[in-house]
């Protein structure tokens, strides 16, 4: 097992929990702090784990990039950096397990763009989401990726021009996390619905996130045609079998990799 100076991974039954662990420094994303994700988040894609929470230790989530570790950078510097960073938001999509963040805090910035990038997100009612750039003098460009897949182009627009924060109640409406919870509650609450989320079989999960991200993006028809030859595809498999045969012969399923429904 790999050992990393600024997040934890450990293992709770099913689950994988990645934990940023630079609260001291407001778990700012330093280039060193996000080759250490896309490290652990490599190892838990080729693992057995059902699912994956993304937590953070202390009062802030993620204050976003680290600009002691940016400053200096020429431009090819800057974007091996910032290329670590869009990497490691694109694996946590093609990840096989769902990932959840469990939002404790302030997200800000790139902060914001992990829980956005996450495929479910849980925010205790204190949390605060931003992206400062437009208060500044440089914009938040690739946050504003995720932001805009998230929570739609006005309201992504709003939170990218005037670099305000937004409660974690307009964060739930507005699409960003799935739920508000009190603050104590946040850790159990986010295990709750990644307890529900990855139920079943495990090879129809990774296939639907598979392909709800391949399609999600593009043109009804093209949405369409992916989705269609995947789903007669995916009817094939031993596990879509067992489930219309277990509904015809009116008995629970049994799944080539248990869960439960």
């Amino acid at each position: 097992m790999a050992e990393y100076k600024h997040i934890s991974l450990t293992w709770e039954d099913d689950f994988a929990v990645v934990t940023m662990c630079r609260g001291r420094y407001r778990n700012s994303l330093s280039e060193d702090h996000l080759r250490e994700l896309l490290s652990a988040f490599r190892l838990v894609a080729a693992s057995e784990s059902r699912g994956v929470v993304l937590a953070a230790e202390g009062p802030v989530f993620s204050s976003g990039h680290d600009f002691n570790d940016m400053h200096g950078r020429n431009l090819d510097q800057m974007k091996q950096l910032l290329g670590v960073c869009a990497e490691l938001m694109q694996l946590l999509q093609r990840l096989p397990q769902p990932v959840i963040a469990q939002v404790e805090g302030l997200a800000t910035a790139a902060g914001c763009q992990l829980v956005a990038s996450c495929d479910l997100a849980v925010a205790g009612e204190s949390s605060q989401f931003q992206t400062p750039g437009g208060r500044g003098g440089w914009f938040c460009h690739t946050p504003g990726v995720a932001l805009a897949r998230a929570v739609g182009r006005k309201h992504a627009l709003e939170m990218l021009f005037t670099g305000d924060p937004i409660n974690a109640k307009t964060a739930a409406d507005w699409g960003l996390v799935n739920r508000v919870v009190p603050d104590s509650d946040v850790a159990f609450q986010t295990r709750a619905l990644l307890r529900r989320a990855t139920g079943g079989s495990r090879y129809a999960k990774a296939k639907g996130k598979e392909v709800f991200y391949r399609q999600v993006d593009l043109d009804m028809g093209g949405a369409y045609a992916i989705a269609t030859e995947a789903m007669a595809a995916t009817s094939q498999s031993k596990d879509a079998q067992e489930r219309i045969n277990s509904f015809v012969e009116k008995r629970p399923p049994n799944y080539a990799e248990r869960g439960e429904e």
